[in-house]
């Protein structure tokens, strides 16, 4: 896989509360791992450049990558994506939500080396045709627009909704896996035990 460290930046976003899987969901144990671990993992292995953005006061596990601190309000999930845009110094971003442990190194490596065509829209993985706000490639150019909507509190799929995001669709997901698998998103112990099976299974 090609490097691409001067390029783009990995921003794997754990600001958010996690009431549903009991909280401090960055450190909820999957298979006897901290959920952000395995993002981390995975872009480790595609050679992105990653951090971590988080609240004040999330609680982290012990990290090799560093973090940055998200204002403590608006607790808004554009304002990860914005605090990982002003940090990375006009390198595109490539967002990755902490609750996703099963996206593979590959799928990583291909979103952070995509090209950013003239109208500088983002890149997102869409399963089912239902883009993911939370897994893509978001170009610099787009932080004025993204201030301006979180300065509107504006909710995160219609501003980026808003910005016309070529997709990533089932047909090109499924070069990497079953897309209901690899980008299973946990959000509740329901949804951690299938993370543990499908883990366990190989």
């Amino acid at each position: 896989m090609a490097d691409q460290r001067t390029t783009t930046l990995a921003a794997v976003l754990a600001g958010g509360a996690g009431r549903r899987v009991g909280g401090a969901k960055a450190t909820v144990e999957l298979a006897g791992r901290a959920l952000i671990g395995y993002p981390l993992a995975a872009l480790a292995a595609a050679q992105v450049e990653a951090v971590v953005v988080a609240k004040p006061d999330t609680e982290l596990p012990t990290l090799t990558v560093p973090v940055v601190l998200e204002p403590a309000e608006p607790r808004h999930p554009l304002l990860g994506i914005v605090a990982a845009l002003r940090h990375a110094g006009g390198r595109a971003v490539l967002v990755v939500a902490c609750d996703l442990p099963l996206v593979p190194p590959a799928l990583l490596a291909e979103l952070a080396a995509a090209p950013h065509p003239p109208e500088e829209a983002p890149l997102l993985a869409a399963p089912g045709g239902d883009p993911q706000p939370l897994l893509g490639l978001y170009p610099a150019a787009l932080l004025p627009q993204l201030e301006s909507a979180l300065a509107r509190e504006e909710p995160l799929r219609r501003t980026v909704t808003a910005l016309s995001p070529r997709l990533l669709e089932d047909a090109e997901l499924a070069r990497f896996g079953d897309p209901a698998e690899i980008l299973l998103n946990v959000n509740d112990r329901a949804d951690l035990e299938r993370a543990g099976a499908i883990l366990a299974a190989g």
